[in-house]
């Protein structure tokens, strides 16, 4: 059944939900004093379980002078706390054959860590007073500024990377969303301590907190365990609080209503091109019709764009369409990698495919194949605690709703070809924009 996650006041009826899943899974959720919200997935005969952190925030949120702030926090505050160093926060993870690490998004940031189910108290502790009391040593700061920037120099050497980084800024300009999740090297080398610790202090707080895990768990002592492992870090866990309100939509200013083209120069030996526009919001009914649509267009290997441009005329190794949703909007993309040479032949195929897909829509042979791979891929997706975490932080901090596998099967099953069409020529009508990368001349 359909797990509905309301908002609900301090002191209502409804802070205490349970839903059956699939294969035997029981979902809970519960909120707890001061705003926090705990998920857990019992996943029956696991021996592991993932559990996550996660905080409404992310690079979208930050404020001027604070750019590159969110990325900073995921670096640091796996640096030391007031009880633990770097290297007991490691030892932590390492003695028990576990493993950590952290996440950040345009709208949310997770800390997470994969674990024996019997060491689960041991990764609340460790995540929870990561989240809560972080030093943000001065020192330390320093350090892993270098290391920021030597990430952002390794990123800013893969054209792949860039030509996406440079497609969202294109599409969605000067918004919130348009900036790297990175930041830039800019932003990194000014960003000072102190605009790092207000970010901090300013959006890590019990209301804005969603602690989801999955496997070995039992829920009541997870919420036992996050309690007193948020108490130890100094956080309100006894006053009556409501749940930080979920991202909604707000203004959609500083997204071009025009599309841009966009040449990045690089000295490689191949050349990296998307030709895209906006998207659709991450709660959009028709995300499901999006997922058909994007199968059928880049999916797989019987993609249209992987048949006519690699198999049929050797054009590139890689060729794929993407979609990512927002709050407000999303974009929607396709990509190819090729010879120099060949980009206005790749970008003519690219356009061609994607008009033939919003004139003549699917054929039924392609809808059928495209709903059983996007079946089994969710499926086989889901066959591990950690990202049955996942979909539990986005269905508390996203959607609102935990669809069951069966339900979300049957919505994608519930696409028609009439779906499809009417969506690939809303999506062929808005303003496109093309980003290239690769060793062009003036």
């Amino acid at each position: 059944m359909t797990l509905h996650l309301p908002l609900v006041a301090p002191g209502q009826p409804g802070s205490e939900l349970t839903a059956g899943q699939d294969g035997g899974a029981l979902v809970r959720r519960s909120v707890l004093p001061g705003g926090v919200r705990v998920l857990s997935e019992h996943m029956p005969g696991l021996r592991s379980a993932t559990v996550g952190a996660w905080v409404g925030v992310g690079s979208r949120d930050e404020s001027d002078g604070h750019h590159g702030s969110t990325h900073f926090l995921e670096h640091l505050l796996f640096k030391g706390t007031e009880r633990r160093t770097a290297m007991d926060i490691a030892e932590a993870f390492d003695e028990v054959g576990g493993e950590a690490n952290a996440v950040t998004g345009k709208e949310h940031t997770c800390y997470y860590a994969r674990v024996l189910d019997t060491d689960l108290p041991m990764a609340v502790d460790v995540i929870s007073d990561m989240v809560t009391s972080a030093t943000l040593d001065p020192a330390e700061l320093e350090t892993e500024r270098g290391v920021i920037l030597e990430e952002l120099a390794m990123n800013d050497d893969d054209p792949s990377d860039v030509v996406h980084e440079q497609f969202a800024a294109a599409v969605l300009g000067t918004h919130p969303l348009g900036r790297p999740i990175g930041g830039t090297p800019d932003t990194i080398r000014a960003v000072p301590r102190e605009a790092v610790w207000e970010h901090y202090r300013e959006h890590y707080d019990a209301p804005t907190l969603v602690v989801t895990a999955a496997g070995g768990v039992d829920h009541d002592e997870l919420c036992d365990q996050v309690l007193t492992a948020l108490g130890t870090g100094g956080w309100d866990t006894t006053s009556v609080q409501a749940p930080a309100v979920r991202r909604g939509r707000s203004s959609t200013t500083g997204i071009p209503t025009e599309g841009v083209e966009l040449t990045i120069r690089r000295t490689t030996e191949q050349a990296n091109v998307i030709i895209g526009t906006t998207g659709l919001t991450s709660t959009d009914p028709r995300r499901f019709t999006l997922t058909v649509l994007n199968a059928v267009l880049g999916g797989g290997m019987s993609s249209r764009l992987f048949q006519e441009i690699r198999e049929k005329r050797g054009l590139a190794y890689s060729t794929y369409s993407f979609a990512q949703g927002h709050a407000e909007t999303g974009v929607f993309g396709l990509y190819a990698g090729c010879a120099p040479g060949k980009v206005d032949q790749v970008v003519a195929l690219l356009t061609s495919e994607w008009a033939r897909l919003a004139d003549g829509g699917i054929t039924q042979s392609e809808l059928t194949r495209s709903v059983g791979q996007l079946s089994g891929g969710l499926v086989l997706g889901l066959e591990d605690t950690g990202s049955r975490m996942s979909r539990l932080g986005k269905a508390e901090l996203v959607h609102g709703e935990l669809l069951t596998v069966e339900e979300s099967l049957e919505r994608v099953a519930a696409v028609t070809l009439e779906d499809v069409q009417e969506l690939a020529v809303e999506l062929a009508e808005r303003p496109r924009s093309l980003v290239r990368v690769g060793p062009f001349g003036d």
